[in-house]
């Protein structure tokens, strides 16, 4: 195990790349496609059919090379999560096993961001083109992005983040107060075996709603969409149980402190 000052500067190190990654994703998924950050190799006019793009090599390349790096992220995050792994890294990093797990999620991610290739040739299966749509359908779907994203950062404070990029568990290995796990709540428990992305519906209309359907963009959305339907797994119990801690929540933010005068 390795000693207790270079545990805390691995921590936070894969905190500071993750929480990186999460601002990168945020123009990957809203910024990029609602304000045009993908250069156009033509005219909407010279794009390609559904059943021209399946003859075209170049097409098909790209395809190939967005599916392949999201199978490595896929593969990534599901492998890592399994009993097997988890228990194979907690033997040999300890403690920074949940930080492991985020910082190679961190990195897979960039992967994907970084050597994602679009394809501007490509069909698309919706656009907004004419007026007034041209101008209404981007501000919607921006308005739509923004909303998504505060209620996803609005959902993470009924969760324990801390915990869930590893800070938590190095904070209570130092001062010797054993596994944060070890002291939920067995509903809370069950509820982190059902859900492993509280987030899903957000993602899936940071996914789906923009203004320019074209075909990366349907590759990325399909498949990160099945891999969120498959791994999630709420039931109504779990649900109760996630309404509880947010009226919780929500109660210790707005009582008053201490000191205020009523």
């Amino acid at each position: 195990m390795a000693p207790a000052l270079l545990l805390v500067p691995a921590a936070l190190a894969s905190f500071i790349l993750a929480f990186g990654t999460g601002v990168e994703f945020v123009r990957f998924t809203s910024l990029r496609p609602l304000l045009g950050g993908i250069p156009d190799s033509g005219s909407p006019d010279a794009r390609q059919g559904w059943l021209a793009a399946l003859k075209d090599r170049s097409v098909l390349a790209s395809l190939a090379w967005d599916l392949g790096l999201l199978l490595l992220f896929i593969g990534q995050h599901s492998l890592m999560a399994t009993e097997t792994v988890k228990a194979w890294t907690s033997q040999y990093f300890g403690v920074l096993q949940r930080s492991l797990y985020v910082a190679c999620t961190a990195l897979a991610l960039q992967l994907v961001m970084r050597y994602w290739e679009p394809v501007p040739r490509g069909p698309v299966l919706w656009e907004a083109r004419a007026e007034p749509w041209a101008t209404w359908v981007p501000l919607l779907c921006f308005v739509l992005h923004v909303i998504s994203w505060l209620l996803i950062f609005s959902i993470l404070l009924v969760f324990d983040y801390a915990e869930l990029m590893g800070l938590k568990q190095v904070y209570y290995h130092v001062l010797g107060l054993g596994e944060p796990l070890a002291l939920k709540s067995p509903r809370a428990l069950r509820l982190f075996s059902h859900l492993r992305h509280p987030v899903c519906v957000e993602l899936l209309t940071v996914l789906w709603v923009v203004p320019t359907l074209g075909t990366d963009r349907l590759l990325l959305a399909l498949l990160l969409t099945l891999y969120l339907g498959l791994a999630h797994g709420l039931d109504q119990q779990d649900l109760r149980y996630l309404r509880a801690q947010l009226q919780r929540k929500l109660h210790l933010l707005s009582r008053p402190q201490d000191g205020e005068t009523e």
